[in-house]
């Protein structure tokens, strides 16, 4: 075959080696064609794309237009000539960017950036819920947009393959962060994450035993750290210590051992994620209070409200504060400090769903033909439909398995 008479997920395969046939299977050409809007990036300095140069090139080549506002990529380090040279439009206005089919961007629109939209188009991002009100939600169904957040989408085995990405990047980042932080130079302790001869080792406390506390606990255990991890589900307990093939100290969050812990940690990492749309808050003030001057809190779930009760949201550009002399480190996109890692992750995920999508009509026949991508789905035509959410803010909201049965 020849690269244009390929279906997308051949050339797909072809790039990113998806396949391991020694011979390629022909597949049924897409029949619904996308114009797909990639917004420049206006809140909490995030600096992500959702796809790159290359797949763009892919996905025209599929028949899809895709629209780059300028400058949307430049965080990522990708330009827009790459964009432009893979076919897509680069687009001058934030006017004419909303006027797309489906808006593929990273944080949750503003309420100006809602406005922009048209009504009944597709909206695909994060939602943060711990940073959101009634208000949101409301100008989405104002809207008629079909949103889909980032934090709901699952894969056809259960996973949550966005977050998965973006957690591992974040387990991985987060040690780098940490060593800034209890450095001399940035007001820290002066210590080093690890130990030396002589030297007792840096104490690492993780909460939550999910994929960011598996690649953090990875780094951390290869510059000889102190790890101690917490977490309520001993499952995940078990799965992290083979995991790790390391005899590493787990508990369950019992509130005097955690208390007990959090007093001669030097770093402390939140990585609970929440089971019902807000993590707890498992570390209480007084917890915080009992620990040692200078030490360091990260709070890596404060994208859905932190588990630590000290946590406030911070930025990129000013993202630490103290509160009982203890640094806090609480900055939701922590992924955007490796935007071209982080983007290139993205776009791995993106790309086959929407070539997925193409072959299945379009995404709203996605949506019906997949309930783990479906799951996505927090507002549709107007209606909000996820349950958890109705119940948060007091608001209303419609069975979107009902809403299939009445569509058919």
């Amino acid at each position: 075959m020849t690269k244009k008479s390929q279906s997308g997920f051949a050339q797909l395969a072809s790039k990113t080696s998806l396949y391991t046939q020694e011979k390629l299977a022909e597949v049924k050409k897409g029949k619904k064609s996308f114009l797909i809007g990639l917004p420049n990036e206006i809140s909490m300095q995030e600096k992500r794309i959702t796809l790159t140069p290359d797949s763009v090139e892919l996905l025209v080549n599929n028949g899809h237009e895709i629209w780059v506002e300028t400058n949307a990529g430049a965080g990522s380090k990708f330009r827009d000539k790459q964009y432009a040279d893979a076919g897509a439009k680069i687009v001058y206005s934030q006017d004419e960017i909303y006027k797309a089919d489906v808006i593929l961007k990273i944080e949750p629109p503003t309420l100006e950036e809602i406005e922009l939209t048209t009504k009944g188009k597709i909206l695909i991002s994060a939602i943060q819920l711990g940073n959101q009100s009634p208000d949101y939600i409301n100008a989405l169904n104002k809207k008629n947009i079909t949103a889909l957040a980032f934090e709901f989408i699952q894969d056809k085995v259960g996973g949550m393959p966005i977050i998965r990405a973006m957690s591992e990047i974040a387990g991985n980042t987060v040690m780098s962060i940490a060593s800034e932080y209890l450095s001399c130079a940035n007001g820290g302790k002066g210590i080093i994450l690890g130990g030396i001869t002589g030297v007792p080792p840096t104490k690492v406390v993780i909460i939550g035993a999910g994929t960011v506390a598996e690649y953090a606990a990875r780094v951390a255990r290869g510059l000889g750290a102190e790890i101690q991890i917490f977490d309520n589900h001993i499952y995940k307990l078990r799965r992290i210590k083979q995991t790790l093939s390391h005899q590493i100290y787990t508990s369950t969050i019992d509130t005097v051992t955690l208390a007990e812990s959090l007093k001669s940690a030097d770093l402390v990492i939140g990585a609970l994620r929440a089971e019902k749309g807000r993590a707890r808050h498992v570390v209480s003030e007084e917890m915080v209070a009992a620990m040692k001057p200078d030490s360091l809190i990260i709070d890596l779930s404060i994208d859905q409200g932190g588990c630590i009760a000290t946590s406030e949201l911070t930025s990129l550009k000013d993202p630490v504060y103290r509160k009982y002399d203890v640094i806090h480190y609480c900055v939701p996109n922590i992924a955007s400090r490796v935007a071209h890692t982080a983007t290139s992750a993205l776009s791995n995920i993106f790309t086959p769903t929407i070539l997925r999508a193409a072959e299945e009509g379009g995404v709203e026949e996605m949506i019906f033909a997949h309930s783990w991508f479906m799951k996505g789905v927090y507002t549709y035509k107007g209606s909000l439909t996820n349950e958890y959410i109705a119940r948060k803010f007091g608001l209303k909201h419609k069975d979107l398995s009902l809403l299939m049965a009445a569509r058919f």
